[in-house]
C-alpha cells in the first residue's frame, strides 16, 4: 500500500536547524525500514501554476489553486504493508518535522 504524507505548514523552508537533523534521521528510518518511495520539499504557492486545458486553448493561471493561510510545503511517499504503519509513520513524520501532516492512500493502494 502506497500513501502520500504531506507536511502543512505556512511558510515554505521554515524548518529549524533541529527540525532539519530530525527530518534527516526519519528519512533515514525510512530508507532502512524498506519504507521509502520519495521525499521532498516544495516551493511556496507564490511560485506555483494553475493549468486548465479541458477546452480549445489551455489557460494558465499564476499563482497557488486556493489562497489558503496552509498549504503543502513538503511530503513523503511510504510503501506499507497496512494503514496501521502508514498511520505510525506519519505520527513520526508529524513530530520530526513539527508540523500536523495529512495521510492520504493512494488509489489502488
Amino acid at each position: 500500500m502506497r500513501y502520500l504524507i504531506s507536511v502543512i505548514d505556512t511558510a515554505t523552508a521554515s524548518a529549524t536547524p533541529q527540525e532539519m537533523a530530525a527530518i534527516e534521521l526519519f528519512n533515514e528510518r525510512l530508507q532502512d525500514e524498506g519504507w521509502w518511495v520519495l521525499a521532498a520539499g516544495l516551493a511556496s504557492p507564490s511560485h506555483s501554476r494553475v493549468i486548465d486545458a479541458r477546452g480549445a486553448s489551455p489557460a494558465l493561471t499564476e499563482g497557488p489553486l486556493t489562497q489558503e493561510p496552509e498549504y503543502q510545503s513538503g511530503l513523503w511517499i511510504v510503501s506499507v504493508p497496512d494503514d496501521a504503519t502508514a498511520v505510525a509513520l506519519a505520527t513520526d513524520a508529524s513530530r520530526a518535522c513539527h508540523r500536523r501532516v495529512e495521510l492520504r492512500e493512494f488509489l489502488g493502494g
